[in-house]
C-alpha cells in the first residue's frame, strides 16, 4: 500500500487535512462544488439540517440532508490551481488513513457536481441559460504535471486534453444542453478579453476550436481541471454552468441571481428524484 511523507499528506493538530480542515466523515458520497464561498449558503439554505459547517481560506464546506439525500458542499475559490487542492484532499479523506498516511485497500468513489458561471461563445446557449460540460478542453497547465492518457486538441501549435464528464452523471442532468467547454488559466487574456493589455489571440480564433466536429459553447476556469482528476482518482463528475455572459455581443445578464438560483433549485431536485 502506498504510503505518503508528512509534507504529502499535510494534518492539521486536530487531524483534518491541511487547506480543506476537513475530516473523512465530512465526505458525503455526493459532492457539490461551487467557486464563491458565498455561493455555498445558496446551496445549503435549501438543506432540511444541517451537521457540519467550517471556514478555512477560499475553501468553505457545509454538510447537511435533504431528505435522505447527504449532501457535502465545497467552494474551491477560482481556477484548477485550486481544484488541484481540493480533490486531492478529497481524495486523501477518502483513501487514506490519515494517522498512518497509508492507502487503504479498498478506494471509494464519490459523485462530483460543479454547479458555477459562465460565458457562452455559441448561439446554442443563449444568456441566463443553463448547460452542462459533455467535454471539456483544457487551456492551462495542470495536466502536464500528471500521468494521462487523455485526448488532445490542437491550437497555436500548442496540444491541450479534451475530457469528458461522467456519463452516469450525465444521464440525470441530460435536460440541461451539452456543450463543449474551454477551461482557462485566467479571467481576462486567457480568455481573450480585451483589458488594458491586448490578448495574444482573439475570440474570434478560439471560436473555430473543434472537437469531433463540436464547435466551442462556453468558457471558464475549473471544469477541465475537475473532469481530469475525477477520472485519474476514480470519481464521477459532472459541470452544470449558469450562462451569465454572452461573448459574442458582449451582454452580460440582468438576472444573474436568479439564473444561478435556478441552477441551484434545480439540479438538487434531480440529484433528489
Amino acid at each position: 500500500m502506498k504510503q505518503l511523507s508528512n509534507s504529502e499528506l499535510i494534518i492539521n493538530n486536530n487531524g483534518s487535512v491541511y487547506h480543506l480542515g476537513l475530516l473523512p466523515e465530512h465526505i458525503c458520497d455526493t459532492i457539490i462544488t461551487v467557486g464563491d464561498p458565498d455561493r455555498v449558503e445558496s446551496v445549503s439554505k435549501h438543506f432540511d439540517t444541517i451537521r457540519f459547517s467550517h471556514h478555512n481560506r477560499e475553501f468553505k464546506t457545509v454538510v447537511g440532508n435533504i431528505g435522505s439525500k447527504e449532501f457535502t458542499v465545497i467552494s474551491t475559490g477560482i481556477g484548477t490551481d485550486n481544484i488541484d487542492i481540493v480533490f486531492n484532499e478529497i481524495a486523501f479523506l477518502l483513501n487514506y488513513n490519515l494517522d498512518t498516511r497509508l492507502q487503504n485497500e479498498k478506494l471509494r468513489s464519490v459523485d462530483i457536481i460543479r454547479l458555477g458561471t459562465s460565458g457562452s461563445v455559441s448561439k446554442a446557449n443563449p444568456l441566463d441559460s443553463i448547460l452542462y460540460s459533455k467535454n471539456a478542453v483544457g487551456m492551462e497547465d495542470l495536466f502536464k504535471f500528471y500521468e494521462n492518457d487523455f485526448a488532445e486538441l490542437h491550437f497555436a501549435g500548442s496540444q491541450y486534453p479534451v475530457i469528458p464528464c461522467s456519463t452516469k452523471l450525465e444521464a440525470l442532468f441530460c435536460e440541461f444542453t451539452p456543450s463543449l467547454t474551454l477551461t482557462a488559466k485566467g479571467f481576462y487574456g486567457p480568455q481573450f478579453r480585451n483589458a488594458q493589455l491586448k490578448p495574444k489571440y482573439s475570440l474570434e480564433q478560439i471560436c473555430e476550436l473543434k472537437y469531433k466536429g463540436e464547435a466551442l459553447g462556453n468558457i471558464e476556469m475549473e471544469t477541465a481541471g475537475i473532469y481530469g482528476l475525477s477520472a485519474l482518482l476514480g470519481f464521477e463528475a459532472i459541470s452544470i454552468n449558469a450562462i451569465l455572459a454572452n461573448r459574442l455581443d458582449g451582454s452580460f445578464s440582468a438576472n444573474a441571481e436568479t439564473t444561478i438560483h435556478r441552477m441551484i433549485t434545480r439540479s438538487l431536485e434531480i440529484l433528489c428524484k
